[in-house]
C-alpha cells in the first residue's frame, strides 16, 4: 500500500513532475513508423506526457517531432503543408525543419534580423523496431550526449521476424504496468468459466496442460532477481509430478515488459507503456520470433486480436471492446463459457485495469504475497524518481545493450533454483541475449 504522496509521485508524468523528469531521461516511443509511411506524408498529432506535439516525415525520410504552434501567430502546424524538407504553416507560410528551425519566412522582408533566428521546440527522434522514438529530456553526462535507444530484442531482428502495433488504454500508465507484472491473475481473469474443462473461446494462448496448471494453482511462488536495467520475476506453479510450471516476466526501466507466455519455439511478446497524460496511455505491443519470420497467417490473426496479446482495434488504434461499451461483455458467455464474458486477453486486461479508475487509489489496497512484483516495481520507480530529484542521474539509459532480454515459460524440475531455471531456459541468469 502506498501513501497518497507516493501515489501522486508515481502517476504524474507531466512537465516539471518528478516522474515526468525521470521519464524524460529515456528514449520513449511516440508513434509507429508506419503512421508516416513515406516522405512528405501527412503529419500526425502526438501527445506524450501531457505535451501536444506534431510528428512528420520530411522529404529525405527524417522524422521530426515539434511543438504544434507556429512562432508567428500560433496557427497549428498539424494542418501545415509537408513539403520540401519541412512543415509550412497554412496561415502565412512560415516553414520549419525537423530540428524546429524556421527556414523560410515568405512574409518577412529579406535582410530582416528575424531570418535564421526563429525556432520552435523540437525533440530528437530515432527509428528502431518499427517505432519512432523521442528523447524529451536534456542531454546528460560530461559531453552532454544523448543515450542510445534501448536495444529491445525484437528491434535487433529483421522486420519479417516481428509484428509491432499499439493500442490506447483509458487509465494511468502505472496501474496498467502493474497488471503486466501481476501474473497471478492468469488463474482467473483469462480462464474458462469454472465448469469448462478447456477454453472454448481460445482466450488463453496456452495448451490444455498449461490451462490446467494455471487454474489448479492460484498461489504461484514468486522470485525476483534484479539486473542492470530492472528485474526479472519468476512465478512457479505446480505442474505434473515433481515439475514446476514457471512463468517468467521481464521489467525494464522505465516501462518495458516481456510477457511470461512463450514456451520454447513459440513467439515472444513485449510491451512498452507511454503516458499520453495522467489518465491515458499508449501500449506499444510487439511479437517476434528469433528463428523464423512471422507468417502471413499469424499476422492476419494479430490484426484481428488473435493469440491474446493484441486487441482487435478500430480507428485510431482504439480497441473495439473498450470502456465506453463495457468491453461488449456477454453475461451468458460469462456464465457458461469464459470467466469474464469478454473476448480477448488484451481486452480482459484493459477491463480489469481501467475498472480501477483513471488513476488508482493505492492507499485503499490490501496487497498479498502474489503482489511481490508489483511492490518491487513501485519501489524501484519511486526510488529512481526520488534519486533524480536529489541530483543522481539514472544509470539504465546508458546501458542500451542490456535491454536485449527474453522471458517466457518453462516446465522444469522443482529441484532447480530460479537462477538455474533462467540459465537452462535462456542461457543467462537474467535472460540476456548474447
Amino acid at each position: 500500500m502506498l501513501t497518497a504522496a507516493d501515489n501522486e509521485l508515481l502517476v504524474r508524468t507531466g512537465p516539471g513532475t518528478a516522474m515526468g523528469e525521470y521519464f524524460r531521461r529515456y528514449w520513449l516511443p511516440v508513434a509507429l513508423s508506419r503512421e508516416m509511411p513515406g516522405p512528405d506524408s501527412p503529419p500526425i498529432r502526438v501527445k506524450v506526457m501531457g505535451e501536444e506535439l506534431v510528428c512528420f516525415r520530411d522529404t529525405q525520410g527524417r522524422v521530426g517531432l515539434i511543438e504544434p504552434h507556429c512562432a508567428h501567430r500560433g496557427a497549428n502546424l498539424f494542418f501545415g503543408r509537408n513539403e520540401d524538407c519541412g512543415i509550412r504553416c497554412i496561415y502565412h507560410g512560415w516553414k520549419y525543419d525537423v530540428d524546429g528551425k524556421c527556414v523560410d519566412m515568405p512574409n518577412v522582408a529579406p535582410g530582416t534580423a528575424m531570418h535564421g533566428r526563429i525556432s520552435i521546440k523540437a525533440y530528437p527522434t530515432r527509428e528502431f523496431g518499427e517505432m519512432v522514438w523521442a528523447y524529451m529530456g536534456k542531454p546528460v553526462g560530461p559531453r552532454s550526449q544523448l543515450p542510445e535507444v534501448p536495444q529491445l530484442d525484437h528491434g535487433m531482428l529483421s522486420a519479417p521476424h516481428s509484428y509491432v502495433t499499439k493500442r490506447l488504454q483509458a487509465c494511468n500508465w502505472a496501474h496498467s504496468m502493474d497488471g503486466a507484472l501481476d501474473t497471478s491473475h492468469f488463474s482467473f481473469l483469462h480462464m474458462p468459466a469454472p465448469k469448462q474443462v478447456s477454453n472454448v473461446n481460445a482466450t488463453v494462448a496456452a495448451d490444455e496442460k498449461r490451462q490446467r496448471w494455471l487454474r489448479s494453482d492460484p498461489l504461484p511462488q514468486f522470485t525476483v532477481l534484479d539486473h542492470e536495467v530492472g528485474f526479472v520475476v519468476g512465478g512457479a506453479r505446480k505442474a505434473d509430478g515433481k515439475d514446476l510450471y514457471w512463468r517468467i516476466t521481464q521489467f525494464m526501466l522505465p516501462t518495458h515488459s516481456i510477457t511470461p507466455s512463450a514456451m520454447p519455439g513459440e513467439i515472444y511478446y513485449g510491451y512498452t507503456w507511454v503516458p499520453v497524460d495522467d489518465e491515458s496511455c499508449w501500449i506499444y505491443i510487439y511479437g517476434w520470433h528469433p528463428d523464423r519470420p512471422i507468417t502471413a497467417e499469424e499476422r492476419a490473426r494479430f490484426d484481428k486480436g488473435g493469440f491474446g496479446q493484441f486487441a482487435e482495434l478500430g480507428p485510431g488504434y482504439v480497441p473495439l471492446r473498450n470502456r465506453s461499451n463495457d468491453y461488449l461483455i456477454d453475461r451468458e458467455d460469462q456464465k457458461h463459457r469464459s470467466f469474464t464474458g469478454v473476448r480477448g486477453i488484451a481486452e480482459q486486461d484493459a477491463m480489469a485495469q481501467e475498472s480501477q479508475g483513471l488513476i488508482a487509489d493505492r492507499t485503499r489496497e490490501n496487497l498479498t504475497a502474489t503482489d511481490v512484483a508489483v511492490v518491487r516495481f513501485r519501489r524501484l520507480m519511486l526510488g529512481e524518481a526520488k534519486a533524480l530529484g536529489e541530483g543522481r542521474e539514472p544509470a539504465a539509459p546508458q546501458r542500451h545493450a542490456s535491454y536485449r532480454l527474453r522471458s517466457g515459460g518453462a516446465v522444469l524440475s522443482s529441484d532447480l533454483s530460479f537462477e538455474e531455471v533462467m540459465k537452462m531456459r535462456f542461457g543467462s541468469s537474467w535472460g540476456k541475449v548474447s
